[in-house]
């Protein structure tokens, strides 16, 4: 009865990405006559971090209220399944069992639970890094030796620094970076600029080198006054932003160096938090070190203080709320596995799609990949840089590539910070090691140091400025174009690839191959990692088939390569020294790396589908209540948004079918200044003519409810995001609604007003009696749907206010604004027989509104001799104009002979108020008219005739400048 089999199997670890689908199955005996569940916290991500957060900050036990069971489909007598949608980034566990009918206690399959690492959807693929030191980006970014300080200055310096002077030459600013955004973003098609810490440093005792390291920093949440220009009108902060934006307006992430175990010395904590410090027996302060090396310049934070955790949990969200994407984690390894787990809890309570990168080089490997797995850090150092012949790097790459697969990405840098400039042995052996990095990469997280691409040979140091070649005629510039255009553009790169190495048949070059997830395509990558003489390379043919007679074409040089057919069934290429290959079969996917090339996108269209499929699934699973997707046709929704996503919305229905999806649209930039209101169960469709990032905030705006990237609706110059509905206050709740809109040539960040609407509202009433008109002081309110708006009292022709108008227009054609009344009221009276009657509260027995929202008032006006005419009134607007319309229809003769005959006529005077002026501004009201009963109305300039009658009704429109009159048939 035991003899359970689970997919995936107990113990078995996997990485998805969020809008993936998982499939689970369990297989039962014949003979077994039971039901099967999966107990799991997938779909409980945020009460997982809620109940990390509390066992930190109170001590809670964590309950496992994250844990549920969810009974599994019955396929045949043998098997269960279930189809569960990924929509939030975490680690999440799960094992099936199964209870018999007869019984009452589970049984499991033997083994641990299988594991789930679900990663943002936004960095599924095409992830390259270009990690750039600011302080580089200065007057020496590309200065020759020769116009270097002179050993002169450099003595002179010297001699001031033993006197206690402090020379430090001028920096690289974040405005010089920023201008090479187009060429590292543009030209390179790198993703991501990954940042050395930007945090103030010593620039006096304990200062290491000429400028102090970045990694000894004075304030977590601080920018170095020296990585910006003197603004009056632009604080440090502010130049940052205008990096950040930068960035963010080219479709790129930003990253930073947060290097948290450890400060500078006098730093922000030694003065507001000592007892947060490592002290030695004696009382002195503790300085980290790793290698052998003890970094002096550094005081190391004592991690087993959690009130130091929640300091550095801020620390992460004040930098989030600024815009940055990612951290990379300088030591994170010497960080406590449970510090990180709340540390990542508290901002992927916020910032659900931020990225963590484990520095966790020279650290136990366990302790990565513990990190990446429980802790649910993104990605990972590598060690390719740092393996070099052909057996370590054969061993290596595998080993990556299976961590990647299962807890989290491994990503290869070429070169790093801390080693040696690759072109400081060869720039040959510079270009090999980059397209190494990138042809290894796993889902295309690739990265390298500023300087690679122009063949720099001076090595980074941290605590100096060195000069990184800029703009060298020899470069490898457009190598990085072609590989990065490489990542983005074809499948044998992207999520779920496969990489098998093959023997090479050669002492000292690699042979393998790249399979799409689909196998659709295959790419064989030669590499010689002999910079000194050439290399034959073989393989056998059924591992990568050619036609006979056939070339190839080398997707890196653009040119087609003939391998040579051996009589052993082999076929071999020779590669000249540090010759690097990455042969394709399909002219196809040589034409799809020059259009990426020659493209402006960075983005690949794998990202945009996999962001797309995942905010098709958090709708669906929000209306469902349920993560179960088994019917889902995923790649349909995900055409049909991206086509058209309002069509979408009103399409999509809940479980029941019955009930499609309610929408409140927010439009930037009109909407900003107004307050939208979001009924229960109604999602927010935001649209923008250009790509846009947004936040949702309490109104504090101190903590983020929401927060999005906008996708791009297809063949249409518009960019959308959809936000699920809201949980229901219990009663009326503000919010921000923050939005980063990103121009072709400039950013802005601007915010509105949301108001959330809650169930249980005092409610109004629809419809009223001829008491309630008369003893109520309501009035009836419709709009245009664009700032316009009709507001009259159901005392028809009373003033109760300066802002009581039947039309207030809205005079901006793109904005909110103070509107202007045109038509104040209207004036009526019945005419007959010389004998005139006000239409008012007095004769009018009913008020209601309709299901098209129009106000209507029912009048019973008597005429004379016992008779009575019959009148309704409606009022309302129309939708987008500047136009209020007022229909009259005389109702038919009243059963019960009090009605004047509808073959006798009865004549309207209508007098229109009609007024210019600001809403806000003062008026008198006209007096009221010559009604001396029971005499005649006197003519006057504005006033129309009507003669209404039972078969026909006139409307009457009255727009800015004009009104018009016309008959309308009554339906």
């Amino acid at each position: 009865m035991n003899n359970l089999k689970q997919s995936p199997a107990p113990g078995e670890r996997k990485l998805y990405f969020k809008g993936d689908c998982i499939k689970i199955r369990l297989a039962v005996p014949d003979t077994a006559s039971c039901k099967a569940f999966l107990r799991t916290n997938l779909g409980e991500a945020s009460t997982q971090r809620i109940e990390m957060i509390a066992h930190i900050e109170t001590g809670r036990a964590r309950g496992g209220q994250d844990w549920h069971d969810i009974q599994m489909i019955r396929e045949d007598s043998r098997h269960f399944s279930l189809t569960l949608a990924l929509v939030e980034v975490g680690h999440f566990e799960g094992k099936c069992f199964i209870i018999a009918d007869s019984g009452t206690q589970p049984i499991w399959p033997e083994g641990d639970n299988f594991h789930i690492n679900c990663q943002p959807a936004g960095y599924c693929c095409a992830s390259s890094i270009y990690c750039a030191f600011p302080r580089q980006f200065g007057p020496n970014k590309n200065t020759p030796k020769s116009l270097m300080p002179t050993s002169e200055q450099k003595e002179a310096f010297q001699t001031l620094d033993k006197n206690g002077f402090t020379v430090i030459p001028p920096s690289g600013t974040f405005r010089a970076l920023a201008k090479e955004l187009d060429f590292i973003i543009g030209t390179l098609k790198c993703r991501i600029l990954h940042l050395l810490p930007i945090n103030p440093t010593p620039t006096v005792y304990a200062r290491m080198g000429r400028f102090g390291s970045p990694y000894a920093s004075l304030d977590f949440t601080a920018i170095d006054p020296a990585y910006a220009e003197f603004d009056r009108k632009a604080t440090p902060l502010q130049q940052f932003l205008e990096l950040v934006d930068g960035v963010h307006r080219r479709n790129a992430r930003i990253f930073i160096d947060l290097a948290i175990n450890h400060t500078g010395w006098a730093a922000k904590i030694h003065e507001e938090h000592p007892e947060w410090l490592v002290r030695e027996a004696d009382g002195s302060i503790h300085s980290p070190g790793a290698w052998g090396v003890t970094w002096g310049d550094l005081t190391e934070l004592d991690h087993h203080k959690f009130t130091l955790w929640k300091y550095l949990a801020d620390v992460f969200l004040t930098w989030c709320s600024r815009g940055v994407d990612g951290f990379r984690c300088d030591a994170g390894y010497m960080v406590p596995e449970l510090a990180w787990q709340y540390i990542i809890s508290a901002v992927r309570e916020q910032y659900p799609d931020t990225i963590f990168l484990l520095e966790g080089l020279g650290g136990d490997p366990e302790v990565t990949r513990r990190l990446l797995n429980f802790a649910n850090m993104n990605w990972a150092y590598s060690e390719l840089f740092q393996n070099y012949d052909k057996n370590q790097i054969e061993a290596h790459v595998p080993y990556s590539a299976t961590i990647s697969a299962s807890e989290g990405i491994m990503a290869h840098y070429a070169e790093t910070h801390d080693n040696n400039r690759l072109a400081s042995v060869s720039p040959l052996y510079a270009s090999m090691r980059t397209a190494l990095s990138a042809l290894c990469s796993s889902n295309g997280v690739f990265g390298f140091t500023n300087g690679v691409e122009w063949f720099a040979t001076e090595k980074i140091d941290v605590h100096e400025a060195n000069a990184l070649n800029w703009g060298a005629q020899l470069n490898q510039v457009s190598l990085i174009r072609r590989l990065n255009s490489m990542l983005i553009s074809l499948p044998a790169f992207q999520d779920n690839s496969k990489l098998e190495f093959l023997e090479s048949g050669a002492e000292n070059a690699l042979c393998f191959v790249r399979r799409s997830s689909d196998a659709s395509s295959s790419l064989l990558c030669l590499v010689n990692l002999d910079c000194e003489k050439e290399s034959r390379v073989e393989w056998k043919s059924a591992e990568f088939k050619i036609p006979e007679e056939e070339r190839i074409l080398d997707l890196i040089a653009g040119e087609a390569v003939s391998p040579r057919a051996e009589p052993d069934g082999k076929l071999a290429l020779k590669l000249p020294p540090g010759g690097v290959f990455c042969l394709s079969r399909s002219k196809d996917e040589m034409r799809r790396v020059l259009d990426c090339e020659n493209g402006s996108e960075i983005e690949a269209d794998r990202i945009e589908m996999q962001k797309a499929s995942a905010m098709c699934l958090e709708l669906l699973c929000s209306l469902r209540r349920s993560k179960l997707v088994a019917d889902c046709d995923l790649e349909s929704l995900r055409r049909q948004l991206l086509d058209d996503p309002e069509k979408l919305c009103r399409i999509f229905a809940s479980e029941n079918r019955t009930e499609p999806l309610k929408i409140v649209r927010w439009s930037w930039p009109g909407d900003l200044r107004r307050t939208v209101m979001i009924p229960p169960g109604h999602a927010l469709l935001v649209r923008a003519p250009c790509r846009f990032r947004l936040k949702i905030t309490y109104p504090d705006g101190k903590k983020v409810r929401v927060f999005a990237d906008s996708l791009k609706q297809d063949d249409v110059d518009s960019h959308f995001a959809i936000i699920q509905p809201f949980p229901v206050p219990s009663s009326f709740e503000r919010a921000k609604i923050m939005v980063s809109a990103y121009a072709r040539n400039a950013s802005s960040r601007e915010c509105g007003q949301l108001l959330l609407l809650p169930h249980s509202m005092d409610s109004a009433s629809l419809a009223y009696s001829y008491d309630e008109i008369r003893d109520d002081g309501k009035v009836f309110l419709a709009t245009n749907g664009r700032g316009g708006m009709l507001r009259a009292p159901i005392r028809w022709a009373e003033l109760t206010s300066r802002y009581d108008a039947l039309l207030a227009a809205n005079l901006s054609p793109d904005f909110p604004e103070d509107r202007h009344v045109f038509w104040r009221r209207m004036r009526i009276w019945t005419l007959f027989y010389g004998r005139s009657v006000t239409l008012s509260s007095e004769n009018c027995v009913s008020f209601r509104v309709g299901g098209d929202g129009a106000g209507t008032w029912t009048f019973d006006v008597p005429v004379g001799n016992g008779k009575t005419v019959g009148l309704t009134l409606s009022l309302y607007m129309i939708t987008g104009k500047n136009t209020s319309v007022m229909k009259i229809r005389r109702l038919a003769e009243a059963e019960n002979n009090s009605s004047l005959p509808d073959s006798v006529p009865v004549t309207l005077i209508m007098r229109p108020d009609i007024e210019d002026r600001n809403f806000h501004w003062r008026t008198s009201a006209i007096s009221d008219p010559e009604n001396v009963w029971p005499g005649a109305v006197s003519a006057g300039k504005n006033d129309m005739f009507f003669s209404p009658s039972p078969d026909r009704a006139f409307a009457l429109h009255a727009m800015k400048g004009h009104f018009s009159a016309a008959p309308e048939w009554s339906y």
